[in-house]
């Protein structure tokens, strides 16, 4: 039975989730910080815990439902239990978790991935960002025989000791405790936007091997590019001979099915993709040149026991199966300006300082600032109201992501979102100084 109580305008709000609250508590007893990834043991009012997904919703274990707008904080772009995903990989799974060998899927799934980024020549796979993000890396040194490499405040590759350089400002001398001390030596941070500041960089140094960039700044803000700005990094690294990498593990198969590449029109030589790419199947890639990917048989190494296995690229075929049907991408554009356009209004209507962004089924909402363009408008955004507001949304069946993103899939409704919109009118009067 939902443990909930009754306002004022009889709309039912959640007081407490003892059953979660009961499942955190152990959980502390076998897993570090009782959590399965750092970023989540800081959830308020303590994680949630949940049993099952359909669609659009969540359940959790206290029986009460949500509406999902964190979707693994990312990979479900299909929704819960979309029937074509799970035949897929029931259907493998019978056949074989994986083998160690080669396997259909392989191609089928590199084809489809080849066919929406036609520019490019050849897939590599992965499990994770970080992994196809440090490969990237690798093959852009084994082809430059340079060491250093160029990245952008706020952008994020995932966690390891060299691509965090510079996700957030550092609270001491290093990102995170463990980190190696030399890092810095190899990384060079420029502000996202600025093509001076990435041409001086190139200019002065003759040993960067590539830039990395999140196309559209999705992990900090999700800001636009500045117009004709990817076409100027596409520039200056074919001058100075250095490799462009699009950190396309938000954007791909998200915001378009050929993601930032085919919304802007620039082609870099590597991409690298996850999330979205399997439907929540765990899967990263990295598509790119073939002489770039190539040197794999040429002494540069990539290796991992569950690359290309066939129950996630059977979850990728299936995924992208449906992503490419006609008008997929027209709809989940509309539902995130939806979303957007009555977040902007309930603030308004709220008298909140706020902004919010969108670019496709992506939305990011701030408070306590006007607009968020830059990195910095981002950092200042009032962090500790959005996280009084997330309890908010939660006690009325809400689930979103801390720090202001919201992912929506194939499976949101326009009366999701309504009720989400009435749920955010509620929360925000309820947080309201």
């Amino acid at each position: 039975m939902k443990n909930v109580a009754t306002n004022e305008q009889s709309v039912k709000i959640i007081q407490s989730w003892p059953n979660s609250e009961a499942a955190f508590r152990r959980a502390q007893k076998s897993l570090g910080g009782g959590v399965s990834t750092g970023l989540r043991a800081g959830a308020q009012p303590h994680p949630i815990f949940f049993e099952r997904g359909h669609g659009s919703k969540l359940w959790d274990v206290d029986g009460n439902e949500y509406i999902d707008y964190v979707l693994g904080w990312g990979p479900n772009i299909l929704g819960h239990g979309n029937p074509r995903l799970v035949d897929a990989v029931s259907e493998q799974i019978q056949r074989g978790a994986t083998y160690g060998s080669g396997h259909r899927f392989e191609y089928e799934a590199a084809e489809w991935l080849l066919k929406a980024y036609p520019q490019l020549d050849r897939v590599l796979w992965s499990n994770t960002g970080t992994e196809a993000d440090l490969t990237a890396l690798r093959l852009a040194r084994a082809t430059t025989g340079r060491q250093h490499f160029v990245r952008f405040r706020g952008h994020y590759h995932g966690w390891s000791d060299q691509m965090i350089v510079g996700y957030r400002p550092r609270t001491g001398v290093a990102d995170t405790r463990g980190q190696q001390d030399d890092v810095d030596d190899y990384v060079h941070l420029v502000p996202w936007g600025d093509v001076g500041a990435l041409s001086d960089v190139l200019s002065r140094r003759d040993d960067i091997a590539a830039v990395f960039l999140e196309p559209i700044l999705v992990n900090s803000g999700v800001i636009a590019p500045p117009p004709g700005f990817l076409a100027a990094v596409r520039e200056l690294c074919d001058r100075h001979g250095v490799i462009l990498i699009f950190d396309e593990v938000i954007t791909g198969f998200r915001i378009a099915l050929g993601g930032a590449v085919e919304r802007f029109g620039v082609v870099p030589d590597l991409v690298v993709l996850a999330k979205a790419i399997a439907g929540g199947v765990t899967l990263s890639a990295i598509v790119g040149r073939a002489a770039l990917i190539d040197q794999v048989t040429t002494g540069t190494t990539h290796a991992g026991t569950y690359n290309g296995n066939p129950l996630s690229l059977a979850a990728a075929c299936a995924t992208i199966a449906e992503l490419a049907v006609p008008g997929t991408f027209d709809q989940l554009e509309a539902a995130g300006a939806r979303l957007a356009t009555g977040l902007r209004e309930a603030l308004r209507r709220a008298g909140v300082v706020g902004a919010v962004n969108q670019i496709g089924p992506i939305v990011q909402c701030g408070l306590g600032v006007t607009e968020i363009c830059t990195f910095e408008d981002y950092l200042g955004a009032d962090v500790d109201l959005y996280n009084q507001l997330l309890v908010e949304l939660l006690r009325r069946g809400v689930f979103t992501l801390p720090g202001g993103r919201w992912y929506l899939s194939t499976e949101h409704s326009d009366e999701d979102i309504d009720r989400t919109l009435d749920a955010f009118d509620a929360a925000l009067g309820a947080v309201r100084p």
